[in-house]
């Protein structure tokens, strides 16, 4: 069991590419593929599970692979049966155990007559041991639904594991048996992934930087570690560098200035001499070809300086911040931007239902267990109510548009010169501007969604936000931040990211559990 790519080549269909002649292995253990948003860590995912074709170079895996995609492509109206992939199967048992023997329910069974224990048991374990196999997606929360396709993908007993994102939307208890089962993984597992805590579990880290891969053997804390004592060392490079090109120019303009002065006592020297004409030239044109030599000369040493300059300025990534002024979307603090009374959905709230204000520029944290309803909370705000939305798909942009005509879309009255200003203040910078909704990675569909929601018309004062941070990097989830401090609005998020919340400044607490709200 094992992941061999050779000399590979992947480019998007408009030739932007993605890997140039990458090679990369991974046998048993974890290896934990890191690297900031748009790197490829999901495109390298969808090559190692057959989803996409290399344009050149080889892609070996040996053995029967499950994958986990960032974001599932489930029809609501699924049973957790068909989503299991084992409802064809269980329907044969079911007909079998009442007395039906034909031939095509042994055939649809074959050696699958533990099935349903074996689901029922992968279920248990991951925490859904009271989801019914005919239960509709629909009525299924998003951690819920993660789970459900991640006991899919164990049912297949693979050899190899593909996961992209698999703590997304699970609330402490289910990231905690998801962090239980992947330790006790024998196989060959790879996961995408910016838990801290579940990339402290795996053997290796391997990151996707500027279309390379680069393997570090250990976790994510000694990897960040080590990756840190580069960093200082590489910015320590870099300060020596700047200062080298400082000492240079300035030596290069004293040469150049007693050069000056030089020639012109020189000058004045012959001149009083009173020497011939042609001897005064001469000597004239020997000072000249002398200071030539020695500018030259400080001139290579400048450049050289700046060569080492670029090399120590590559050598030190920065990480792009997202900074932003909002002033529209100030909210008086004595203003309510909502109120609800009896707020019931299906079974979830319990007695006379949920009771809710939000006044003024409240930043509210809306947590609790999976299933517990808070996705189904927030679209009951967004219903009533303006309100700008970030569901946890992020499918709010249309995949057809490209990120500037989305915009545009969002603020018909913005110039067009503010209107990419603005797009390059969310990093989409000269022809990123123009890449289609489809084609952004997590972090990059995240600014384009904040950027059109954020700076409609009109401006929203109250923002519902439905899992963030999912699928992003680190140094994305530190964008999202900055966007969310420059908002003077009203928000209401829904995260398990402690840390998150925290650095996003909320001023209220409130917990759905058991059909109320605590708070």
């Amino acid at each position: 069991m094992a992941i061999t790519c050779t000399d590979l080549v992947f480019t998007w269909p408009d030739d932007t590419p993605v890997f140039d002649g990458v090679s990369f292995t991974a046998g048993t253990g974890a290896t934990g593929l890191v690297g900031a948003n748009g790197a490829g860590k999901s495109t390298l995912l969808k090559l190692l599970a057959g989803q996409y074709r290399p344009s050149s170079g080889s892609v070996v895996v040996d053995g029967v692979v499950g994958y986990l995609p960032q974001t599932l492509p489930l029809g609501d109206d699924l049973s957790a049966g068909q989503v299991l992939g084992v409802d064809r199967v269980l329907a044969a048992l079911r007909a079998v155990e009442s007395g039906d023997v034909r031939d095509e329910h042994f055939t649809t069974i074959g050696v699958d007559w533990d099935l349903e224990e074996r689901t029922r048991a992968e279920l248990a374990r991951l925490g859904l041991a009271d989801v019914e196999f005919d239960r509709r997606i629909g009525t299924l929360s998003g951690g819920q639904v993660v789970s459900l396709g991640l006991a899919a993908q164990l049912l297949k007993r693979p050899d190899v594991l593909l996961l992209d994102e698999p703590t997304n939307n699970l609330d402490a208890g289910a990231r905690a048996r998801l962090h239980s089962v992947l330790a006790d993984w024998r196989g060959c597992l790879v996961v995408v992934s910016h838990d801290r805590e579940l990339l402290d579990l795996v053997d290796r880290i391997a990151e996707v930087d500027h279309g390379e891969i680069r393997v570090f053997g250990g976790n994510y804390t000694e990897w960040d570690a080590a990756a840190r004592a580069a960093r200082e060392a590489a910015e320590r490079t870099l300060r020596d560098a700047e200062q080298e090109v400082k000492r240079e120019k300035r030596e290069l303009q004293q040469a150049r200035e007693r050069a000056a002065r030089r020639a012109g006592n020189a000058a004045r020297t012959l001149d009083s001499a009173g020497l011939p004409r042609i001897f005064a030239g001469n000597m004239k044109r020997r000072a000249q070809e002398s200071a030539g030599k020695a500018d030259g000369t400080h001139a290579s040493r400048v450049s050289g300086a700046r060569a080492r300059l670029d090399a120590a300025s590559r050598a030190v990534r920065e990480d792009d911040k997202i900074v932003l002024e909002l002033p529209d979307t100030t909210v008086p603090a004595g203003r309510t931007l909502f109120h609800g009374e009896g707020l019931r959905a299906r079974d979830l709230f319990a007695g006379a239902g949920l009771t809710l204000d939000i006044r003024g520029p409240e930043r509210i944290a809306l947590t609790g267990p999976n299933g517990s309803g808070k996705s189904t909370l927030l679209r009951m705000i967004r219903d009533a109510v303006p309100s700008a939305y970030l569901s946890q798909r992020l499918d709010v942009l249309d995949p057809d548009l490209t990120v500037a005509e989305s915009l545009a879309a969002a603020a018909p009255s913005m110039a067009r010169a503010d209107l990419m200003n603005l797009l390059a203040r969310f990093l989409f910078r000269g022809d990123r501007a123009h890449q289609k909704v489809s084609t952004l990675s997590g972090g990059e569909l995240l600014r384009a969604t904040l950027a059109c929601v954020l700076f409609a018309e009109p401006a929203p004062h109250l923002l519902l936000l439905d899992e963030p941070t999912n699928n992003l990097d680190l140094v994305s989830v530190g964008q999202l931040e900055n966007a969310l401090n420059a908002y003077r609005g009203a928000f209401v998020v829904v995260s398990h990211d402690e840390r998150f919340l925290d650095e996003i400044g909320t001023t209220r607490r409130l917990e759905l559990a058991g059909g109320t709200l605590l708070g």
